[in-house]
C-alpha cells in the first residue's frame, strides 16, 4: 500500500515589534494581529483529493443509488481546498541575539505590526519586561508608560522601539518523547509528576530543545509558591522542536548530573521517615469522637485533617486545640462542609480560624450560626506554622470538640485571666493583678516590685523583668493583637498585614482572612468585588464563583464537542429536545435482520445512511443488504418481477434451505432443522400457499406484510437482543424503549448490549407505561 503523501507545508514569515502584554498569557503562547491571520489563510497550501479514492464507505458500483453518490462525491472533492495546519505553530526569532523558540498561537487580536509574548517566550528570546518608568529627560516618574528592555540595551517605550521579532510559520512533528532534567537536586517524582502532566497540557502547544520550564508548584514554608525548574534536553523525532499538542508523549526524568542523582535519592528517603503515620513524620487525621480528646503531632508547613460528623446540632460546639510544648505555634482552622464549602480548611480558605499561638486555641459555634446550615459535617485543620528557623521534629498536639453552654463559662477578662471570686481574707496586688491573702501582701508586693512589671502598654500582661518574653513583647500598631515573640510577630504581620491575590481571578486582598472570605463566600470572583455584579452574572443565573469557572470548557460525553461548563446544562437540553424529535428508525421488513432501513449512527442519526448516499434503494422496506439479491437493472414498474423473485426465493429456503449452522429462519428448511421442526423439505405444494399471503401484501405501495429472508449470523443475533432489550424497563424504572429504538442501537454499537444500552439512554425516548 503506498505511503500518505505527506501534505504541503505553510510558508510564511512577519516581522513584529514586541508590545507591552496587557494580560499574562500562558505557557509558549503569543497574540498576533488579525491581518497575520489574513495572510496567513492566504498563504496556506491547497490540498488536492485523490479522484481514485473512495467517499462512500459502502460503495456498491452495481447499485444505482450509491453509484450516482460515489459520482456526486468524487466531483465534490476533486476541488481544490486551502487547508490550515493544526495546531498553528511558529519559530519565533531575536535578529539581536539570535535566540530562537518555538511558539503557539492564543489570539489574532494584537495591535497590528505588534507582537505579545508571554513570560515564558520573553525569556527565551532575552527580553525583558520591567515596570521601570522615567519621564522625557530621564529620570523616574511614575506616570510614564512602561518601559521593556532587551539584552541588548534596547529601550521601548510601549514598545514602539522595541527589538523586531521575526516570525516564522513552521509545522512542527507530533513528539513521541522527551528527556527534561530537573536543574535542582532534591525534586521527589510523587510532588511534579501530576503538576508536569497538567501544566504541558494546558499551557504548551510546542516544547524547543534547551529550554527551561518553570512548573509551579505548591505553597511552602514562608508562603512563597514552590517552583520546579525542568531543561528540556532531546526529543524523539530529533530535532529543534516538537509538537506535544494530540499525541501521546512519553516523558522521561533524568537527574542532571550523578551528585543530583544522591541528593535526589537521600530527599525520598529522608521524606518517606517523615510519611504521614511514621514516629517521624505527622498523624495522618481522621474521625473525630466529640466525647473523647484527639492527640496528635504535625510536621511544620504541614495540615492534619479532622473530621466531625455528628454532633447535637441544637447545642453549642466548641473546638479547643492545645500544643503540648508552649514554645510550638499551631493554628486551627474550621469550614462546614456543605454545598457552599466543598474543600478542607487552609492558610488562605477556611471559615473560622485561630492564629493566635496562645493555649488552648478555641472556636466556639453557636446552633444559629448561619454557616452550620446544612453542613453535613464540621472538617477541622491543624497546621504548624513554619518557624524561621527551620525544625523537622513534630510537634504534639491535643484536640477535643465539646458542647458548649455560655452559662457554665467562667467571664474573663480580657487578657484571657479568669475573674474568679477571691475568697475571704484575699486582696489584690495592684501590680499583677492576683488575689493573695491578707497576711502575706507585703512579702508578695516585695517580691513582686522587684521581680514582675505590667506592660506599660496597657495589656495587662505580667512579666518577669529580665525574661525573653518581657525583652520581645510587642503591640501592632494597627490593630490590639500582641505577642511575645518575633515569630509571633513576623507570623501576625504576614497573615494579617500582607497583601494577598487570589490565584483565580487575580484580585488584590489586604490580608489572608479577606482573601479565604473572597473564597468561601460568593463574592464576585471576577473584576471589583464592591461594583454591582454583571449583566452577564444576571442573565446566567449562576453564581459569580460558577460563572468564572465555568469559563473553562470539557467535551459534551454524547457529541464529543467541546462546550463551556457553564453552559453544558443548556446543551444537554438541546440533546433532550433532538431526542424527542428525531424521526423514528425504520426497521428492515425481514423480521429476521437486525438493520434499519436507514442505517444509524453512534450520535443517534437515525438517516446516517441514506444521508451519505447508503439508504435501501427499493420501495419495499428492505435494507440494502436484504433487497442485494433481489435487484436487477430491468424496468418493472409494476413489481411483477419483483414478485417473482420473491417467491423464488422462498421457495429455494423452503425446498432446500440456505445451509447455515445459526439460521433460525421458520421459512427456511435449515432454520426448521437447527430449531428441531425436521429436516424434511416443504412440497411445493404446500409452499405456494404459505408464500401467497406475503405477495398479496406486495400489491400496491402498502407492503404491509413482512418477509423472512435468510440473513447474516450478526444480523440475526442483533435482532434477537434487539427483542430481549425492548422487554426490559428502562434504567429509570420507566416504560423502557421500544422495538425500533432497540435494534437501531445494537446496529449503532455493533451488538455491543452494554454499549447499546448507554445509546438508548443518550439519544432515544422512552415509550409511555401504557404503550
Amino acid at each position: 500500500m503506498d505511503a500518505p503523501a505527506e501534505s504541503p507545508e505553510l510558508t510564511w514569515s512577519a516581522q513584529f515589534t514586541v508590545a507591552h502584554p496587557s494580560r499574562s498569557l500562558p505557557g509558549d503562547k503569543i497574540l498576533l494581529p488579525p491581518s497575520a491571520l489574513e495572510q496567513i489563510l492566504a498563504a496556506a497550501p491547497v490540498v488536492t483529493v485523490d479522484s481514485d479514492q473512495r467517499h462512500i464507505t459502502s460503495f456498491d458500483p452495481f447499485n444505482p443509488y450509491t453509484f450516482n453518490a460515489e459520482r456526486q462525491a468524487r466531483a465534490q472533492y476533486q476541488d481544490r481546498h486551502q487547508q490550515l495546519p493544526h495546531p498553528l505553530t511558529f519559530r519565533l526569532v531575536n535578529p539581536d541575539n539570535g535566540r530562537l523558540v518555538y511558539a503557539g498561537i492564543r489570539e489574532f487580536s494584537a495591535e497590528e505590526g505588534q507582537i505579545v509574548l508571554s513570560t515564558f517566550l520573553s525569556e527565551a528570546l532575552g527580553i525583558k519586561g520591567t515596570s521601570t518608568t522615567s519621564s522625557r529627560d530621564g529620570s523616574p516618574d511614575s506616570g510614564s508608560d512602561d518601559v521593556i528592555v532587551d539584552e541588548a540595551g534596547h529601550v521601548a517605550l510601549n514598545g514602539t522601539d522595541a527589538t523586531r521579532i521575526t516570525v516564522h510559520a513552521q509545522q512542527l512533528p507530533k513528539g513521541t518523547f522527551v528527556k527534561l532534567r530537573p536543574l535542582e537536586a532534591g525534586y521527589d517524582p510523587e510532588d511534579w509528576k501530576s503538576l508536569l502532566e497538567e501544566y504541558l497540557r494546558s499551557n504548551f502547544t510546542t516544547l524547543t530543545n534547551g529550554e527551561v520550564l518553570v512548573v509551579n508548584g505548591g505553597r511552602a514554608s514562608g508562603g512563597k509558591r514552590e517552583e520546579f525548574r525542568f531543561l528540556v534536553d532531546g526529543f524523539k523525532p530529533e530535532g529543534d522542536g516538537i509538537c506535544v499538542v494530540d499525541t501521546d508523549l512519553e516523558v522521561d526524568i533524568e537527574a542532571l548530573n550523578e551528585e543530583q542523582a544522591r541528593e535526589t535519592l537521600k530527599h525520598i528517603a529522608a521524606k518517606a521517615q517523615r510519611a504521614p503515620g511514621t514516629n517521624k513524620g505527622s498523624s495522618v487525621g481522621g474521625k473525630l469522637d466529640i466525647f473523647r480528646p484527639q492527640e496528635g503531632q504535625i510536621l511544620e508547613g504541614e495540615y492534619v485533617d479532622y473530621e466531625l460528623s455528628s454532633w447535637d446540632r441544637s447545642q453549642g460546639l466548641e473546638i479547643s486545640l492545645k500544643a503540648l510544648e508552649e514554645d510550638d505555634d499551631l493554628d486551627l482552622l474550621v469550614s462546614p462542609y456543605s454545598s457552599r464549602q466543598r474543600v478542607r480548611p487552609r492558610e488562605d480558605e477556611y471559615v473560622f480560624a485561630d492564629f493566635s499561638g496562645r493555649y488552648p486555641a478555641r472556636i466556639r459555634l453557636q446552633p444559629s450560626n448561619v454557616e452550620l446550615e446544612d453542613a453535613e459535617a464540621i472538617w477541622i485543620s491543624i497546621r504548624a506554622y513554619p518557624s524561621q528557623s527551620a525544625s523537622t521534629q513534630p510537634k504534639s498536639f491535643q484536640l477535643q470538640a465539646s458542647i458548649f453552654d455560655p452559662s457554665l463559662r467562667p467571664p474573663t477578662q480580657s487578657n484571657g485571666v479568669s475573674e474568679a471570686q477571691p475568697n475571704p481574707g484575699e486582696v489584690q496586688c495592684k501590680n499583677c493583678n492576683q488575689w493573695v491573702p491578707q497576711s502575706s501582701l507585703f512579702l508578695h508586693e516585695n517580691f513582686c516590685l522587684r521581680n514582675n512589671i505590667i506592660c506599660p502598654q496597657g495589656c495587662g500582661q505580667v512579666f518577669q523583668k529580665r525574661s525573653p518574653e518581657f525583652q520581645n513583647h510587642w503591640h501592632c500598631p494597627h490593630d490590639s493583637f500582641t505577642g511575645n515573640s518575633t515569630q509571633a510577630r513576623h507570623k501576625h504581620d504576614a497573615v494579617f498585614h500582607s497583601p494577598q491575590s487570589c490565584s483565580s481571578c487575580g484580585l488584590e486582598f489586604p490580608s489572608i482572612p479577606t482573601l479565604s472570605h473572597h473564597k468561601t463566600t460568593t463574592l464576585p470572583q471576577e473584576g471589583d468585588p464592591n461594583e454591582p455584579p454583571s449583566a452577564e452574572l444576571l442573565l446566567s443565573g449562576l453564581t459569580p464563583h460558577e460563572l468564572a469557572d465555568g469559563g473553562r470548557t470539557t467535551e459534551c460525553h454524547l457529541c464529543n464537542k467541546i462546550v463551556r461548563f457553564r453552559d453544558m446544562e443548556t446543551h444537554l437540553r438541546h440533546h433532550d429536545l433532538e431526542r424527542f424529535s428525531r424521526p423514528i428508525p425504520r426497521l428492515c421488513r425481514n423480521i429476521n435482520c437486525g438493520r434499519t432501513q436507514d442505517g444509524v449512527s453512534k450520535t443517534g442519526d437515525t438517516r446516517a445512511g441514506t444521508r451519505k448516499g447508503q439508504g435501501p434503494g427499493n420501495e419495499v422496506g428492505l435494507c440494502s443488504v436484504c433487497f442485494g439479491p433481489l435487484y436487477v437493472s430491468l424496468h418493472d414498474p409494476e413489481g411483477k418481477a419483483l414478485r417473482r423473485r420473491v417467491e423464488r426465493r422462498y421457495l429455494s429456503q423452503l425446498l432446500t434451505g440456505c445451509g447455515k449452522a445459526w439460521c433460525k429462519n421458520e421459512y427456511c428448511r435449515s432454520g426448521r432443522k437447527n430449531t428441531g421442526q425436521g429436516d424434511s423439505a416443504v412440497a411445493t405444494k404446500d409452499a405456494i400457499p404459505m408464500v401467497k399471503p406475503f405477495l398479496d401484501g406486495m400489491d400496491g405501495k402498502g407492503y404491509s406484510t413482512p418477509l423472512h429472508f435468510c440473513t447474516d449470523e450478526g444480523s440475526q443475533q442483533r435482532r434477537n437482543l434487539a427483542g430481549l432489550l425492548s422487554a426490559e424497563p428502562s434504567i429509570d424504572g420507566k416504560g423502557g424503549y421500544s422495538m425500533e429504538w432497540c435494534v437501531a442501537a445494537l446496529e449503532a454499537e455493533n451488538g455491543d448490549l452494554d454499549k447499546a444500552r448507554a445509546w438508548l439512554k443518550g439519544w432515544a425516548p422512552q415509550r409511555s407505561e401504557s404503550s
